[in-house]
């Protein structure tokens, strides 16, 4: 299948969310942006230093309060300022121009700060981005990576692409595999990725036969993606005692994939959160980039 442009990505967006750091997945944002001709967005949001401070009247004076905020200000922007030279440094290597306006002939980034919350600011940004990449949040990392990947998923309406921690190298143009179970949530990782899948040199539709999944889905999304002259492998496997998350990233391995498309908690929230889910597992356990879509 020959390489093509995935035309419906034009704009990604690069939260620079959490703690942990932010080289790997500010690396991928760039580098998928470089090989797709878009426009990379990376974005560092600062907290309000009064929003660190504990409520007035906690035997806390202005003096202190006033250092509290000098503290947390002077933290934030030599984080900024750390951040900001890794980008220069990534924008160098990848040869990529520098660019806040619309009209250039190839790939360009800018790098963005805003002060506010890091989901809030993610969620709205992300609105008018074709795509978010965010990285996986870790058991070492902070409160707010988690939070902004919830927030780019069912706050956004766009899809996200989830980096799995470290900084290895990945294919966006190898072998993709899409995680099918005929639910709304997989339609629209589908439709979003379309560009990416078309342009893959192999694609597999990877289906769970169970109670809830008919192994006919996948087939049938074969079929669909023969109109957009995609021509997929199907194929079905069953959980045989595992999960299907875990029998979905088995899979995934045994077939080679480099990255897998799939709609994101095709069930409840609160009840993966509970009982567990293929969203849950494939978020905490998958070693390959993820393109999800709620």
């Amino acid at each position: 299948m020959g390489r093509r442009k995935a035309m419906n990505i034009r704009t990604i967006l690069v939260p620079l969310a959490g703690s942990d750091d932010m080289k790997p997945v500010m690396e991928l944002g760039l580098t998928i942006g470089r090989d797709l001709g878009a426009h990379v967005n990376v974005l560092h949001v600062r907290s309000d230093p009064k929003d660190t401070i504990p409520l007035l009247g906690e035997g806390m004076s202005v003096s202190m309060i006033e250092d509290m905020i000098e503290i947390t200000e002077k933290e934030g922007s030599d984080r900024a300022a750390q951040r900001r030279q890794v980008f220069d440094e990534l924008v160098g290597q990848l040869s990529l121009e520098v660019a806040t306006e619309p009209g250039g002939s190839g790939p360009t980034a800018a790098w963005s700060e805003e002060i506010g919350r890091d989901d809030e600011v993610t969620a709205r940004r992300g609105r008018l981005s074709d795509l978010i990449v965010l990285g996986r949040p870790t058991k070492t990392s902070n409160v707010s990576s988690t939070l902004t990947l919830n927030a780019a998923l069912f706050d956004s309406g766009r899809p996200v692409l989830v980096a799995p921690p470290g900084g290895e190298g990945h294919n966006f143009s190898g072998h993709i595999g899409i995680s099918w179970n005929g639910s709304a949530q997989s339609a629209r990782a589908v439709g979003s990725a379309l560009g990416l899948i078309a342009g893959a040199g192999k694609v597999t539709v990877l289906t769970a036969a169970s109670d809830q999944t008919s192994a006919a889905r996948g087939p049938e999304l074969a079929a669909y993606l023969g109109w957009h002259g995609i021509q997929p492998d199907a194929r079905t496997f069953t959980a045989n005692g595992q999960s299907i998350g875990a029998a979905l990233l088995a899979n995934c391995v045994e077939s080679g994939v480099e990255m897998l498309v799939m709609g994101a908690y095709t069930h409840s929230r609160m009840r993966q959160l509970i009982l567990g889910g293929v969203t849950r597992h494939v978020l905490e356990e998958a070693t390959i980039p993820l393109i999800m879509a709620h």
